[in-house]
């Protein structure tokens, strides 16, 4: 595998290890609320998470029928400093680690303990496991063309005014080599500050197997995962933009 460079000004916003499980029948949101008793020294902040769901009834003759009901499906737990955010769900485990950014080996392994808790109470059967990083870019103004930090920036069609004030492209990508894929999002956020161009590249890796991935083939997984995330992000910027984060 490709060796790339450790960029001393990463600009990693928000990095996460995502893993999506079989639902159990059986489960109860107090063994997930459990895990809090290990976890409050270091992530003392608790909070519920919700999801909403809707159904719409269609019948002949009468007016459409919607309902809406939300219910707690986990727990989000905060670090301290409300940098690093552990979420447990019903249907899976989700690690994320907030800038700044410190080193992969940290990262995977506080994510590999916190999992650990959660498949001794879940007992998970594991269908999808995603590396997920989300990089915040500010470019010096003036920018005559995207080109210089973007390799693939936006075109505008020749023949139409070239000022650009908002883009958003968003790509989805095929590794059959670890049999993977990944999204690729690219976008310009509002121009805040008039020296700034704040772009966005995120990236979402992940591997996901109906028939179900192995505890052991995953973590394999999120290795690989990372090298394929490496290798759409310095092939996505230029060399003018990464002696930037250097």
């Amino acid at each position: 595998m490709t060796d790339y460079p450790i960029l001393s000004k990463a600009p990693i916003t928000e990095a996460v290890i995502d893993i999506r499980v079989k639902i159990r029948e059986d489960l109860r949101l107090e063994q997930i609320d459990s895990i809090y008793n290990a976890v409050s020294g270091q992530y003392p902040d608790k909070k519920e998470r919700y999801k909403w769901e809707g159904k719409l009834e269609f019948k002949k003759g009468s007016p459409l029928l919607s309902n809406a009901a939300e219910a707690i499906d986990g727990y989000m737990f905060y670090s301290a400093n409300q940098k690093q955010i552990l979420q447990t769900r019903l249907d899976g485990f989700t690690f994320s680690r907030l800038k700044p950014y410190e080193t992969w080996e940290s990262f995977r392994d506080e994510a590999h303990r916190l999992w650990q808790l959660y498949r001794d109470i879940v007992s998970p059967e594991i269908t999808r496991v995603a590396l997920r990083y989300i990089n915040k870019m500010d470019f010096p103004l003036p920018v005559s063309d995207f080109g210089v930090y973007l390799t693939a920036a936006p075109i505008v069609p020749k023949g139409l005014p070239q000022g650009v004030s908002s883009f958003l492209t968003r790509t989805v990508i095929h590794e059959p080599e670890i049999d993977a894929a990944a999204i690729i999002t690219q976008s310009l956020e509002q121009v805040v500050n008039p020296g700034i161009l704040p772009i966005i590249v995120d990236i979402d890796a992940f591997r996901q197997k109906s028939e179900g991935i192995s505890e052991e083939d995953a973590w394999e997984t999120f290795e690989r995962l990372r090298h394929f995330k490496n290798r759409i992000f310095f092939n996505s910027i230029t060399e003018k933009a990464k002696e930037i984060f250097q």
